[in-house]
């Protein structure tokens, strides 16, 4: 499994990008840089992320630095699948 790419299809997916976040980097700024990407979008992305991935997010283990790019949430989604 290619995370990066799941993680950039549940982006586009969750916030209906109509296929850019094909075009996103690790260094891609979303929080507050992405206007589709507001408080009941993070709430769908962690539900999204943990149907898809399989794991269980607690609240205490994310904040807004978790989306703040596409690396930050890279890191989180391949940190939980670590264990």
């Amino acid at each position: 499994m290619n995370i990066l790419q799941e993680v950039l299809s549940l982006l586009d997916e969750i916030l209906s990008l109509n296929g850019r976040a094909a075009t996103f980097t690790k260094d891609t700024a979303l929080l507050g840089a992405i206007p589709e990407l507001d408080s009941m979008a993070v709430v769908g992305l962690i539900t999204g992320m943990e149907e898809r991935f399989g794991f269980i997010a607690d609240d205490d283990e994310i904040d807004g630095s978790t989306f703040a790019t596409v690396g930050s949430l890279l890191d989180f989604v391949e940190g939980k699948l670590a264990g």
